[in-house]
């Protein structure tokens, strides 16, 4: 699996409280994709999460 933030990002931090070991939110958020195995299902919740629906899961 591997997870992209599209641009529009308006830095919320829903995706860093769903899973704050893949998502970290400051200006905007980043993924570390390093950290997607073992944590898919709240990858997953995190995306849906997203007010403005900017994280794409690849599976």
């Amino acid at each position: 699996m591997k997870v992209k933030i599209e641009e529009g990002c308006i830095a919320c931090g829903a995706c860093e409280s769903f899973c704050p070991d893949v998502f970290k939110v400051e200006d905007v958020a980043t993924a570390d994709n390093a950290n997607v195995s073992g944590n898919e299902d709240c990858v997953k919740e995190a995306a849906e999460a997203c007010p403005v629906s900017v994280i794409s899961v690849e599976e």
